[in-house]
């Protein structure tokens, strides 16, 4: 077994109750930035993220910051089960393949990347989807303006609309090169940071404190989204655009 799975690994109901809990609370704890970034991808009534944070909170109330926090709440913990799964089922392949060659099971930084760009494209079957109607709901006018009453009418209306699933899955190619470049970056950089420690302090993995494990899980998020923002600002425009070719 390679070094990350120590750190990484998944196993038995607790540590996939764990996983769902924290996922959900992230997802919800994300929210309350989320919209302004969203917001600031989407229109250009914001003069930056403190403007649009004022804005939203003068004119929509504090409540705003919450729109489409259910989405996240039910599908985020999931995501991150699956995220988890598709590295690990990745890295067993690679682990089998390098013992088969006669070389050392642990995995090449370029097996960490792929590792985790194919743990990004299994999730993004599911985030998809619960991003894309977070998003609308983020996005429609507020009060009686108003075009979605929560997420699953959002859901039955972006269906509607889109000629079925297809509405849903909305922008869906760019957010698999978002999600495979997102996470293969995530769990490289995580790696690499992780053994760089153990070879300069010359000290086991395990001693590795655990503020220290995650400074180094916040740099591999930054790192993620230096390297998917890109893929992440036309997923938002797509998926916030109305439907039919004189709507977009």
């Amino acid at each position: 077994m390679t070094e990350v799975a120590e750190e990484l690994e998944t196993g038995g109901a607790k540590q996939t109750f764990k996983e769902l809990f924290s996922g959900a609370a992230g997802g919800v704890a994300q929210v309350l930035i989320d919209i302004v970034k969203v917001r600031l991808q989407t229109t250009t009534r914001y003069n930056g993220a403190i403007d649009g944070a004022t804005q939203i909170l003068k004119h929509e109330g504090p409540l705003a910051f919450y729109k489409g926090s259910l989405t996240p709440l039910v599908g985020i913990g999931a995501c991150v089960s699956v995220q988890f799964g598709g590295f690990h089922y990745a890295r067993r392949q690679f682990e089998a393949r390098n013992t088969l060659r006669g070389k050392p099971a642990d995995l090449s930084y370029t097996q960490l990347y792929l590792s985790g760009a194919f743990a990004g494209l299994a999730n993004s079957y599911l985030s998809g989807p619960i991003e894309h109607v977070r998003i609308r709901l983020q996005t429609q006018p507020h009060g009686t303006g108003r075009l979605y009453n929560g997420p699953i009418d959002c859901i039955r209306k972006l269906r509607r609309q889109g000629g079925g699933i297809g509405g849903l899955y909305r922008g869906q190619v760019v957010t698999l090169a978002r999600e495979a470049m997102a996470y293969g970056t995530w769990f490289l950089t995580f790696e690499y940071l992780m053994r760089l420690h153990t070879r300069r302090t010359s000290t086991p993995r395990s001693s590795i404190p655990a503020p220290l494990i995650a400074l180094y899980g916040g740099i591999a998020g930054e790192v993620l989204w230096l390297s998917s923002y890109p893929f992440d600002v036309v997923k938002s425009k797509m998926q916030s655009d109305g439907f039919g070719a004189g709507m977009r």
